[in-house]
């Protein structure tokens, strides 16, 4: 460590060159400037907006490889290189009008570029239009995304599928560090609050190449929230009503930024009474209150950027046990409950050297997970402690060929303090070194390819006696894979674009995998664990293909993922203090499936757009048994209606929504089948002014006929209880 840190400051002495400053004019088709474009370059987060004159400015810039992102909704986003050989230049940028969603800049794939410039398909999707769906927390937003669904509990818990794949299968990245909060277990949330996040992106499949072990099933890369402006100041306050849960969600901001300098800081308070069910009764012990902190500070000048930044999420939820018992709006959580508190501290590092330049990655998570049973003393008790690094070396341009070199890895020890185990103490490190290359030629075409190898070490300590619940053996393996990724886009006509990626992916077995002994909380079954598992391994191949003019966009996504030594558990047969007994074995098995979708913006009712995808997972083991847990196919229609009012409405919008999920009845030998249901929600909002008072709102009806049903991925289906019924969310934005 001793001696990264000097390399790192060898090279900021070493770092001598000029500062670049740009500046320029936006304007659109017709050569009228345009007020209020963001100018943003995200490799140093800073930013500026356009004059009433269309012009920017952008001073103390790097001299190497950097690009500038231009955005303004109803305009096609552009991402234009700066010249390297030029201290003082000008670029002036037309916008043409594009009635889609805005290009934006992909963070989550080594090379950054627009997603019409990016070989693999990765979904965008910002905090903000998941909100306006009304839902009521950060996973249900998720689950709107084509492809994304979730595994639930009630309200509280949720966490990401990604094409019939969950758990340590799909990793979570917040703040550019992989979060670790024992997310093997399903009634483990993604302990995140979308207050202080500004946009999520999704990489459905297997992602190792960048990522290591874990991202054999795909990635959820949050975005932070940007900094402010250049020498501006800027506070809002947003408050949620919900009408099911008796809910409240409250967060306020402030951010600012000099030329160099940026700061901020985000504060917010989630609390909510048990949800209620179609008909009006709540189900016991489903409340929950949530805390979290956010904060961040940066320097930037053209020389290097620095970003620190620091996330505290404590949770208080109640664990459902007796189904819709005694009925109560308290928000104070009942026994049993769980009490979970994140810490998650970043720094993120950018050097410029002359034609280069090295991007550092640091992090460092605390997870302290608690269950309390019958008593205010915890009976399981678990900290996990994990330090994350990632750097990434950007080798001179070569023409049109780009090429990245990295290292990565992560410490990681968890300790019990309760008196029940669910997983030993143990110790991981990983190890991982990788190599990517981008090509680009024409106007429309690329092709991406790298190589990565990977080292897992698991050493756990031995707890208990032999024969006995609660006893683990002494575990420690070593897992090693390599892994390759390749990627071809091209426009096979106008208008009409080919991504095809071929890709590998692995997944070392996790502790619970390993050396389970008990009854794991939830379950309601003793799971025994395998210290001989194998690592998985997959190679899935993914096909995108995209039509998109002026008003109608249609797509279609395919993949098939072939898994080798898929782990799952499986009955024994016997029975052990009245439960049954499951193993932890493996299985090749494959997943394939898609989406398809519509975008229809009828000319000449411009104020209308007409959405509809279809998504569907089929998964099987090699016996020809279906997997556990994979969601049912769904289509999903929206109807939005835009408006304006000059004088005291702007962005105004109206949605009706139909989901429509169809019975899943290819289900594994200890599930249930479940039977297929429609959903209908409405949405109301836009941007509301009144005099010098302007702010957000948006008013939802989900679930509006409050229609019983049960998702097969809640795991309170097993016992009957169903999902939430009619929720009426209420939504408020004060800028300042």
């Amino acid at each position: 460590m001793k001696k990264i840190i000097i390399t790192l400051l060898l090279g900021f002495s070493a770092v001598l060159q000029a500062q670049i400053s740009v500046s320029g004019t936006v304007t659109n088709g017709a050569s009228q400037p345009i007020k209020g474009v963001s100018v943003y370059i995200g490799a140093i987060q800073k930013g500026t907006k356009t004059d009433e004159n269309g012009k920017y400015t952008l001073n103390n810039l790097p001299k190497n490889g950097l690009s500038i992102n231009f955005t303004y909704v109803g305009f096609m986003s552009q991402n234009i290189a700066i010249k390297n050989s030029e201290a003082i230049q000008t670029i002036d940028v037309t916008l043409e009008e594009s009635i889609f969603e805005m290009d934006e800049v992909i963070v989550s794939t080594a090379f950054n570029k627009i997603q019409s410039q990016n070989v693999m398909k990765v979904e965008h999707e910002t905090i903000k239009d998941l909100q306006q769906k009304g839902t009521s927390t950060l996973i249900e937003g998720l689950a709107t995304i084509p492809g994304v669904s979730q595994v639930s509990t009630g309200t509280s818990i949720g966490k990401p599928v990604i094409r019939g794949l969950s758990g340590n299968r799909v990793l979570v990245y917040s703040q550019g560090v992989r979060m670790e909060n024992q997310q093997f277990g399903d009634e483990h949330g993604l302990g995140l609050n979308d207050a202080g996040i500004e946009s999520v992106e999704v990489i459905k499949g297997p992602a190792s190449l960048l990522y290591g072990s874990d991202a054999l099933g795909g990635v959820l890369y949050f975005n932070p929230e940007k900094f402010a402006d250049a020498n501006t100041f800027k506070a809002n306050l947003n408050q949620k009503l919900f009408s099911n849960t008796l809910g409240s969600n409250t967060s306020l901001g402030l951010k600012t930024s000099t030329e160099n300098w940026k700061f901020l800081a985000r504060g917010s308070y989630n609390t909510h009474s048990d949800y209620r069910v179609s008909g009006g009764d709540r189900v016991t012990n489903t409340r929950y209150n949530e805390t979290d902190f956010k904060t961040a500070a940066g320097y930037s000048n053209a020389r290097f950027s620095t970003v620190l930044r620091y996330n505290y999420n404590n949770l208080d939820l109640g664990l459902p046990e007796d189904g819709i018992g005694a009925q109560s709006s308290s928000k104070n959580t009942a026994l049993p409950r769980q009490a979970v508190s994140n810490h998650l501290l970043s720094l993120n590092s950018i050097i410029y050297f002359t034609n280069t330049k090295l991007d550092v990655d640091l992090g460092y998570v605390t997870n302290d997970r608690s269950e309390f049973e019958d008593s205010d003393e915890a009976s399981l008790q678990m900290k996990l402690k994990t330090f994350n690094y990632n750097a990434k070396y950007h080798l001179p341009k070569m023409g049109n060929l780009e090429t990245i070199l990295g290292v990565q890895g992560m410490h990681q020890t968890n300790t019990n303090f309760g008196e029940e185990l669910l997983i030993p103490d143990a110790t991981t490190n990983d190890f991982g070194i990788f190599g990517t290359a981008n090509y680009e030629w024409g106007s429309s075409s690329a092709l991406q390819a790298g190589l990565r190898f990977d080292n897992r070490k698991i050493s756990s300590e031995v707890n208990g006696e032999v024969g006995e619940e609660g006893y683990f053996q002494a575990v420690d393996k070593s897992f090693d894979s390599f892994n390759a990724a390749l990627g071809y886009k091209t426009d096979l006509a106008t208008n009409f674009t080919m991504r095809l990626n071929l890709a590998s992916g692995f997944r070392a077995p996790n502790l619970a995998e390993l050396t389970s002994n008990g009854v794991h909380e939830g379950t309601n079954r003793y799971e025994i664990g395998n210290s001989e598992l194998k690592t998985e391994q997959n190679f899935q191949t993914d096909l995108n293909l995209e039509y998109k003019t002026d008003h109608f966009e249609f797509f279609v996504n395919g993949f098939y993922n072939h898994i080798d030594n898929y782990i799952y558990t499986a009955p024994a047969g016997t029975i052990i203090d009245d439960n049954a007994v499951f193993n932890y074995i493996q299985s090749n098995a494959k997943l394939y499936g898609g989406e398809v979708g519509l975008h229809f913006h009828p000319h000449p009712l411009d104020w209308l757009h007409y959405e509809t995808a279809f998504e569907s997972v089929t998964a099987k083991k090699q016996d020809g048994d279906y997997l556990p847990l994979i969601p049912a196919n769904n289509w999903n229609n929206t109807f939005r209606g835009e408006f304006d009012n000059k004088d005291w409405l702007t962005s105004g919008f109206a949605t009706i929504n139909i989901s429509t999920t169809l019975s899943q009845d290819n289900v594994s030998g200890f599930e249930t089948r479940s039977a297929g249901y429609t959903l209908v929600n409405l949405g109301l909002g836009g941007t509301v002014k009144f005099g010098k008072t302007v702010f957000d709102v948006n008013l939802n009806a989900n679930n509006l006929f409050d229609k019983e049903y049960n998702a097969h991925l809640s795991r309170l289906k097993t016992d009957g209880i169903a999902n939430i019924g009619r929720n009426v969310v209420l939504g408020i934005n004060f800028s300042i």
